[in-house]
């Protein structure tokens, strides 16, 4: 477990215990120190806030299940045991998401609770409150925060185009400002700031941004700014994983890049940290595991009913039998405990051995048993309901990845491929000569059978137009399973609004970025909702 594990917990504490709100609003200072003049003795604590605040996004109601199952990937079906909610998640699958699901609210306000943080902190470093560490310097600590912010500001961008841009702590209510504005902030605060930034890959830094972790996030960006600004940027997203390569390795194995104790990954660019009692938030296998699935393991948690969040089959189908990825990242077939006896049933399977099967008859209600389900991030023996795993956020994995699509996407195709063949190597360690793929690879058509599913079966293939570097998508999407990447991914190969998967039927280019919450809408008259909804 890492230090930032304790520091973040030890963050929220104190950021708690200064910034705790009354009923009346009007403030009553009972102290000559106030937030303006305290000065704080542990710099690492006080800014440890902006970090803890990206575990909010990890549960099944916000950023991480929406970039999954608004996409080709995952789904989150009801069944026997419940999971309609309301229908909220069907909205991510059927892509009829509006302002008036929870999940868009909690990704909003979470999103925005970091930015805050960071507006205030960056406020306190410029005045002095808040001081650098020994060795350090002011313009380290800033170019940090500012980093930290244009992260939460990407995410922003990406999941909601057009919203407000807020740099300061003031009260005034901010106005709406243009996607491709909000993407030119992003560029210009993480170009400046990347300079000044630690270059140290040691535990001081972890689960920090140093330099090489805002070129991962600044390639990002750019890896995307096709979408998000009408002009593609390949050359800079190109020249920033250079930087970043030679920097990182690639793990022997890649089930190692998720087990629990992974924090000494050579492969992990940037994490979030998590613990299963001190910095809480990651909990995957509670929505996506069968309650069954507590004898696995002997958890000391029962996850929730049947579970639901499970992998639609028309791209499990699509790895290959000899890709080892397929197993680290899925549970499949028969279950036992601990003891060796089969797992059982409990609904329509009641009394049954638990058998996970891969194909499921549509995205909106399945067996307990059908659909595979989470095997990417390890459940350690005795398991509490969150997990201790931390969250490979970027990885050198995808920098090599990001670096092969620019490649590939410049005429490069045929050092694109070396790149993915160097990723793939680890996943065919059996079958080595199935890990080369060749530019012509890379540049066909996907291989994802696309077209809307209803009882097991296509019955309407809908649009089955050509993907251009279909065969890189595919690669992505074994190689990113259960990461958050793929509904991103979708969007910039041109799948996310044209085609058909499972329940899903394209809605319109609309559907691209997420409609403002209703909430935050009713608290200012300055926001306007986004086209299409």
């Amino acid at each position: 477990m890492s230090n930032l594990k304790y520091i973040a917990a030890v963050s929220v504490l104190m950021i708690t215990a200064l910034t705790a709100c009354k009923s009346n609003l009007d403030e009553v200072v009972y102290s000559d120190v106030t937030s303006t003049t305290y000065k704080y003795d542990n710099t690492n604590a006080a800014i440890g806030i902006v970090y803890a605040k990206m575990r909010d996004m990890f549960g099944h109601q916000n950023y991480y299940m929406l970039e999954e199952t608004t996409s080709d990937e995952l789904v989150m079906p009801a069944n026997a045991s419940g999971w309609d909610d309301g229908g909220i998640y069907k909205h991510m699958h059927l892509h009829t998401y509006n302002s008036e699901d929870p999940q868009l609210n909690n990704m909003f306000n979470t999103f925005y609770s970091g930015i805050i943080n960071c507006n205030r902190i960056i406020e306190q470093i410029e005045k002095g409150t808040i001081a650098p560490v020994a060795g350090s310097s002011k313009e380290a600590l800033l170019g940090e925060m500012r980093t930290v912010r244009a992260f939460y500001y990407w995410l922003v961008c990406d999941n909601f185009g057009n919203a407000p841009l807020v740099t300061t702590s003031g009260k005034e209510l901010p106005q709406m400002t243009a996607r491709k504005d909000i993407y030119d902030f992003v560029v210009t605060e993480l170009t400046a700031s990347i300079p000044a930034l630690s270059e140290v890959q040691d535990k001081t830094m972890y689960g920090r941004f140093n330099k090489w972790a805002a070129k991962a996030l600044l390639a990002n960006v750019y890896l995307n700014a096709q979408v998000y600004a009408g002009q593609a940027k390949w050359a800079e997203c190109l020249a920033q994983c250079n930087d970043i390569v030679g920097k990182y390795t690639l793990e022997n194995n890649y089930s190692d890049i998720f087990k629990t104790q992974n924090e000494n990954s050579p492969e992990i660019v940037f994490a979030i940290p998590f613990d299963q009692t001190l910095a809480q938030g990651l909990f995957t296998e509670m929505y996506s595991w069968h309650g069954a699935l507590k004898g696995k393991k002997n958890m000391q948690a029962t996850p929730w009913g049947s579970g639901s969040a499970m992998g639609i089959s028309q791209f499990i189908d699509t790895y290959s039998a000899n890709d080892e990825r397929l197993n680290d990242t899925w549970l499949i077939g028969p279950q036992f405990g601990t003891d060796g006896k089969p797992l059982l049933g409990s609904y329509d399977q009641a009394g049954k051995p638990l058998n996970f099967t891969k194909d499921i008859p549509n995205g909106l209600f399945t067996g307990e048993s059908e659909g595979y389900r989470m095997n990417k991030f390890e459940v350690q023996l005795g398991a509490m309901s969150n997990l201790s795993n931390d969250f490979p956020f970027f990885r050198y994995g995808q920098v090599l990845m990001m670096k092969a699509e620019c490649l590939l996407r410049t005429g490069d195709a045929a050092q694109a491929a070396a790149l993915v063949t160097q990723v793939r190597a680890r996943a065919f360690k059996k079958n080595p000569a199935e890990a080369a793929v060749t530019a012509a690879d890379l540049t066909k058509n996907t291989v994802y059978k696309y077209g809307y599913v209803e009882n097991y079966k296509i019955v309407d293939p809908a649009d089955q137009s050509t993907v251009q570097y279909g065969g890189f998508l595919d690669q992505l999407g074994y190689e990113f399973a259960w990461e958050g990447f793929r509904r991103r991914d979708d969007i910039r190969f041109g799948v996310y609004t044209k085609k058909s998967w499972l329940s899903h039927k394209p809605k319109g280019d609309d559907k691209i970025i997420f409609p403002l919450p209703q909430q935050a809408l009713n608290s200012n008259p300055n926001l306007k909702q986004n086209p299409g909804y």
